[in-house]
C-alpha cells in the first residue's frame, strides 16, 4: 500500500487534553506512504466519517488508520464507513490513543511521543493488510433460554411471537422462579402470581415453545447460528404423557412431612408434589431422596392410586440434543446465606444474627410467602414459633449487600424497595402492628420508587433507624435487637416478636459451571459478564450468546423484563437473515508445515479446531494436519503463539503485520 490516510480524533477532550492532536496530524503525514493526516474534534459523528469518505475518494487511500479510542468501541464505526467509501474495510485499522496513550499518561510531551509511535506502527502494520471477505454461516432459527423465572419466560415469549422455536429449560419442576414465590411486587403491589401465572400458563400452552422442566444443560458445543446444546431431563417417575395432573398420588402418599423449600420449610409436603398449586406444568416429580419407595423398596401407595398408571418408578435421566442458533441465558439468583458460614461458601455469613437458630429470625423471602395468599398461612403474617401475631417487627436492611467485611462489596439493590413493600403488607395486615427497619441509607432508582419509599415512612409509619445492628439475641418469646442510631447518636434496643432479614442477591449456585459450558466469563461474585456495560449490555463476549435478568447482577422486576425483551430483540435481529457475516479475524493453519502435533487444539478456548486427513490422489493418507472451522474461531489467537512450527496465521495479525509493527519502533 501507498496510499495511506490517517484520521486522528480529540474525542472531545478525552485525548487533545494529554496528546498535542495537531502535531501528532503534522509529524504522521510526514511518514511514507501517508498520503493525508488530518484532525477532527468526534471522528465517530457523521461529520467525521464523511471526512474519512471524502479522503477515500479524493486521494484514492488504499488504506486507512483512524487514530481515536478503543477499537473495540468504534473499529467497526470506521470499517463501515471505509466500505461505504469503496474501501475493503479491512484495510482499516484503529490506532488506540485514548485506552492506551491519553487516559494513562498526565506528561503532554511523552504522551504526544507515544500517540506518534503508536500511529507510526499502526501505519506500518496497514501497509501489510490484506483486503479480507466476511465469513458466512448458517443460522438455525431456534433459540434455547436457560431459566424459567420471568427473565426467561418474557424472553422466551417474545422470540415465539415472533414466529421462532423455542426450546426452554428450567432445572426446577415448575416455571416461575422466585416471582412465583411473591406476594405482590412494587412500586404498584401487584399481586405476583397474578399477572405471573398467565404468562406460564402463555408459555405451556405455545406451539413454538419446547418446555423441559426439571432439567438442566449438560453440554454445549457449536458457535453462533449452530449450537449443539445438549439437555439432561432428570427423571420424574412420573409420565407427563400419561398424566392428568388429578393429585390423587400426592394426596395418598404417606410421607407428607418434608420440608417445602418454596414456601421457605415454613409448611410440609408430600414425597410425589409440585411445588405450589398453580406450579407450570401441574405434573409432579418424586422426590427420591425422600420417598420411601426408593429409600427402602417399600411402599409404592401412588403407583397403586394412579389411574392412568403414569408413576414409573424405573425412569431414567435422558439426554436430549437440541439444535439451536441463539442461547438466552436467564438462570436467576440466589438468596445469601445468612446463617453460620458453610464450608463452600466464600463468603462469611451472619450467624450473630441468629439465622437458623433463633425461629422468629427469618430473611424478606421467608415473609414473601407467609404474606402470600398462597402461602403456608393463607396470607397471615404470623411467627413461625408459635404462630401468633407479631405487633413489633423489626427488619434490617444489607444484610450481606455492601458488606466488605462479609466478602460482597454490591448493592443487591432490591432491597430498599422490598423492605418498603414489606412494611406496607404488614401495616394492612396488622393494623396495631409497629414495624421498625434499621438501614445504612436508601437506595430507589426506578420509576416512582421514591414516592413509594416516602410512603412506607410517611402513611405506613415505618421507623427508620438510620444505623447498624450488631447484635440479635432470643429473651423469653421476643428477639432483643441491639443496634445504633447514628443520627441521634444513641444506642438502641428493641424486643421484637419478628425480625426480618434483607439479604443480598447473590448468583446462582453453580452459576460458574454453567459460564463454563457456555464458554462466557464472569466476574469474580460469579455474575455473568456482558460485552460491554454501555453499547452491549445484554451480549456476551461469546457470539450469540444474550443476558437476561439477574444472572448478569441484582436487578428488580422491571429491569429484568426490559433486558429479557431487550435479549429477545437481539435473537430475533440474529434470525433475520439466513445467512450470517462473521468478520474474517480467524486462524488458519498451513497445511505444508503443520506436522500434526495438535498443540493447537489443546488450547483453542472455542473448540474450533479440528483434525483434518491429507491423503493422496490414490486416497492413501498422507498425514493428518490441524484445520481451524472459522465459523467457530473466535480469532483469540492462542493457537498462533502456541503452535511449535509457526504454522498457524490469524488473519488481520500475521506475523509479518506483527514484525512490521515492530520495525517501525
Amino acid at each position: 500500500m501507498s496510499r495511506i490516510g490517517v484520521f486522528i480524533c480529540h474525542c472531545g477532550e478525552n485525548i487533545s487534553r494529554t496528546v498535542d492532536v495537531e502535531r501528532v496530524a503534522q509529524v504522521t503525514a510526514r511518514l511514507p506512504g501517508v498520503a493525508i493526516a488530518l484532525d477532527y474534534k468526534y471522528m465517530c459523528s457523521d461529520p467525521g466519517q464523511n471526512l474519512l469518505k471524502k479522503a477515500v475518494a479524493e486521494h484514492k487511500l488504499d488504506g486507512v488508520v483512524v487514530a481515536a479510542c478503543s477499537p473495540r468501541m468504534h473499529e467497526k464505526t470506521f470499517r463501515n464507513a471505509a466500505r461505504a467509501a469503496g474501501l475493503n474495510p479491512f484495510l482499516c485499522e484503529m490506532a488506540n490513543i485514548r485506552e492506551h496513550c491519553s487516559w494513562v499518561h498526565e506528561d503532554r510531551e511523552e504522551a504526544t511521543a507515544k500517540a506518534i509511535d503508536i500511529v507510526k506502527f499502526t501505519v506500518s502494520r496497514v501497509k501489510k493488510d490484506r483486503a479480507l471477505a466476511p465469513i458466512t454461516v448458517p443460522i438455525t432459527k431456534r433459540a434455547l433460554v436457560i431459566g424459567g423465572g420471568i427473565a426467561g419466560i418474557q424472553a422466551a415469549l417474545d422470540i415465539a411471537d415472533a414466529g421462532h422455536q423455542v426450546v426452554l429449560v428450567e432445572r426446577e419442576p415448575s416455571i416461575g422462579g422466585h416471582m412465583a414465590q411473591l406476594s405482590e411486587t412494587f412500586p404498584t403491589l401487584d399481586c405476583s402470581q397474578c399477572i405471573m401465572t398467565p404468562k406460564m400458563v402463555d408459555v405451556a400452552n405455545h406451539p413454538n415453545i419446547k418446555l423441559y422442566t426439571w432439567s438442566e444443560i449438560e453440554e454445549v458445543s457449536g458457535y453462533i447460528g449452530n449450537f449443539q446444546v445438549t439437555v439432561r431431563r432428570k427423571a420424574r417417575s412420573v409420565d407427563e404423557d400419561k398424566c392428568t395432573g388429578c393429585g390423587v398420588c400426592m394426596a395418598k402418599c404417606p410421607q407428607k412431612k418434608i420440608d417445602n423449600a418454596f414456601d421457605r420449610n415454613l409448611g410440609t409436603r408430600p414425597a410425589i408434589y409440585v411445588p405450589f398449586p398453580q406450579a407450570v406444568p401441574n405434573t409432579p416429580v418424586i422426590d427420591r431422596d425422600n420417598c420411601t419407595r426408593f429409600k427402602t423398596g417399600k411402599c409404592g401407595v401412588c403407583e397403586k392410586v394412579c389411574g392412568p398408571g403414569a408413576i414409573d418408578y424405573g425412569q431414567q435421566d435422558q439426554l436430549i440434543v437440541e439444535p439451536v442458533g441463539a442461547i438466552v441465558v436467564a438462570s436467576g439468583f440466589d438468596l445469601y446465606n445468612i446463617g453460620p458460614k458453610p464450608a463452600d461458601s466464600p463468603y462469611e455469613g451472619y450467624g450473630e444474627f441468629g439465622y437458623g437458630a433463633i425461629p422468629d429470625v427469618i430473611d424478606g423471602l421467608t415473609f414473601e410467602r407467609l404474606a402470600s395468599a398462597s402461602g403456608p398461612t393463607g396470607g397471615k403474617i404470623l411467627r413461625p414459633s408459635d404462630g401468633k401475631e407479631p405487633k413489633q417487627v423489626v427488619f434490617i436492611q444489607c444484610v450481606g449487600s455492601r458488606a466488605r467485611e462479609k466478602g460482597i462489596s454490591y448493592c443487591s439493590k432490591i432491597c430498599c424497595m422490598y423492605t418498603a413493600k414489606h412494611t406496607m403488607l404488614y401495616k394492612h395486615k396488622i393494623h396495631d402492628g409497629q414495624a421498625y427497619v434499621f438501614f445504612m441509607d436508601a437506595r430507589t432508582p426506578g420509576k416512582n420508587y421514591d414516592e413509594f419509599w416516602r410512603r412506607a415512612v410517611e402513611e405506613e409509619e415505618a421507623v427508620y433507624i438510620r444505623g447498624m445492628v450488631s447484635r440479635l439475641y432470643q429473651k423469653g418469646d421476643k428477639v432483643v435487637v441491639m443496634g445504633s442510631d447514628v443520627l441521634v447518636g444513641v444506642q438502641v434496643e428493641i424486643e421484637a416478636d419478628l425480625v426480618v432479614l434483607a439479604t443480598a442477591v447473590q448468583a446462582r449456585t453453580g452459576a460458574d459451571l454453567l459460564a463454563q459450558k457456555l464458554g462466557i466469563s464472569y466476574d469474580r461474585y460469579n455474575f455473568y459478564s456482558e460485552a460491554h456495560a454501555k453499547l452491549k449490555p445484554v451480549e456476551c463476549a461469546t457470539a450469540g450468546i444474550y443476558l437476561a435478568g439477574a444472572c448478569q447482577g441484582p436487578k428488580d422486576i422491571p429491569d429484568t423484563v426490559s433486558q429479557a425483551s431487550a435479549a429477545a430483540a437481539k435473537v430475533m435481529t440474529l434470525f433475520a437473515k439466513d445467512q450470517l457475516e462473521r468478520e474474517p479475524i480467524v486462524a488458519r493453519v498451513n497445511e505444508r508445515n503443520c506436522a500434526g502435533c495438535l498443540a493447537c487444539k489443546k488450547v483453542c478456548p472455542y473448540g474450533a479446531v479440528e483434525e483434518k486427513e491429507i491423503r493422496d490422489r490414490n486416497g492413501n493418507l498422507i498425514k493428518t494436519v490441524a484445520y481451524v472451522n472459522p465459523g467457530v474461531c473466535g480469532g483469540c489467537g492462542t493457537c498462533q503463539a502456541t503452535c511449535p512450527s509457526k504454522s498457524v496465521e490469524l488473519d488481520g495479525y500475521t506475523d509479518e503485520q506483527i514484525m512490521a509493527m515492530i520495525e517501525a519502533l
